[in-house]
């Protein structure tokens, strides 16, 4: 009787043993940018994604891009056309732009957008969807602010019963602003939901090497020798309040790339993100180099120097130099994506021209396109003119 006893009990253990297993194949927790340990499906089909690109983007890298039913910007699936006026009378025309997620990813623009800039995201659409997770980027313009309302939101989506992977940005929380190891982070973290760990753990360090070749360059230049670079947004916006354009102070992610990475100076020392800034104001920065980023709008170097609205900053050092380059479109850019190392290396290559010399930015970035997203040529050079970066090519 002992011995049945005993053979019952084992019996039992074993039985136990055996669903704990079959649970933890069933589930995977994931531990989310908040430090909440999540409970996922240990198998993902259907995921709601709510971030301008870098969700999109790394799943994309990942293979798993075709399990996104859900998205939460416009900006993903949208085809972009600029045109500007010239005082020589000819149109400034840039076509087809769009952001790398989608150009890589048509199918983007066909699903449906969930949430959209300030609104609430739409509940009972996501509800419909049926995802197995939703993973949100806090920062990004869907989510912007770490605010009540940012804290209501995340609330709400756990009330649905879906559960929920937080990632946060850069830009998030107000210690974070400059760090952009939290980047490789949330990327690390999205590998996790898939079980990809691995995958995301080589992209995120060679994000992160890109990047630390230009600090490696640059760190040893001393401060008098630090040219002042502007990074400058040409926004439409700005002009109507009477600006001239918006720049990026001591506190943003931007001028951290500036001082903290390419060892220049940040023309404008004050803090602030996209402040308006008058025509006087700009001439008084006169910066070495001038950086244009997207500003509601893509923004060529020929507008800074034809379009009419802006002959009355002609006299600054940097435009009569012919010291004026781009970022590449970025639609939507409330925090940096995975294409963050372009932004960089565009800056540095401003900033420092001798010291990178040996680097031709056009070819410098078909690899990177080949690198991230194991692009052909052909696509990757599509990928290049999408971000409207055809001027690096000589």
């Amino acid at each position: 009787m002992r011995l049945l006893k005993l053979c019952l009990i084992v019996l039992a253990c074993l039985c136990l043993l055996q669903g704990l297993a079959l649970a933890a194949e069933e589930t995977r927790t994931v531990v989310d940018s908040r430090g909440v340990e999540v409970q996922i499906p240990a198998e993902i089909n259907r995921v709601v994604t709510i971030s301008d690109g870098l969700i999109e983007g790394t799943m994309l890298v990942l293979g798993e891009e075709d399990k996104i039913v859900g998205i939460g910007s416009s900006c993903l699936p949208k085809v972009w056309n600029y045109t500007y006026e010239s005082v020589k009378g000819e149109a400034i025309v840039y076509e087809d732009g769009a952001n790398p997620v989608s150009f890589l990813y048509p199918r983007l623009r066909e699903i449906p957008i969930i949430a959209n800039g300030n609104a609430a995201p739409n509940f009972e659409a996501i509800a419909e969807l049926k995802p197995d997770v939703v993973i949100l980027r806090a920062g990004d313009c869907s989510l912007r602010y770490n605010d009540e309302s940012a804290q209501k939101t995340i609330s709400s989506f756990e009330s649905l019963g879906i559960p929920l992977i937080v990632l946060y940005a850069h830009n998030f929380n107000e210690e974070n602003q400059k760090d952009i190891s939290t980047i490789s982070d949330e990327i690390k973290i999205i590998g996790s939901v898939f079980g990809k760990e691995n995958k995301t753990s080589d992209l995120a360090r060679y994000l992160e090497s890109q990047v630390d070749l230009i600090d490696e360059r640059t760190k040893d230049i001393a401060d008098l020798q630090k040219p002042r670079v502007l990074i400058l947004g040409l926004s439409p916006s700005a002009r109507k309040e009477g600006g001239a354009g918006q720049v990026f102070g001591l506190d943003t992610i931007e001028s951290f790339f500036i001082e903290g990475i390419v060892h220049a100076k940040n023309a404008f020392q004050d803090p602030g993100y996209f402040k308006t800034l008058n025509a006087e104001q700009l001439l008084a920065l006169d910066p070495d180099s001038i950086v244009l980023c997207t500003a509601s709008g893509y923004h060529p170097p020929r507008e800074l120097y034809e379009a009419p609205y802006y002959q009355n900053l002609q006299e600054m050092r940097a435009i009569n130099d012919r010291n004026v380059t781009a970022l590449p479109w970025s639609p939507c850019n409330c925090a940096k994506r995975l294409e963050y190392p372009i932004d960089v290396m565009v800056i540095a290559k401003a900033a420092y021209p001798d010291r990178f010399s040996d680097i031709d930015l056009g070819e410098w970035l078909l690899d990177f396109y080949k690198n991230i997203y194991g692009a052909n040529k052909d696509t990757a050079k599509a990928m290049r003119s999408a971000q409207w970066m055809d001027w690096t090519v000589k």
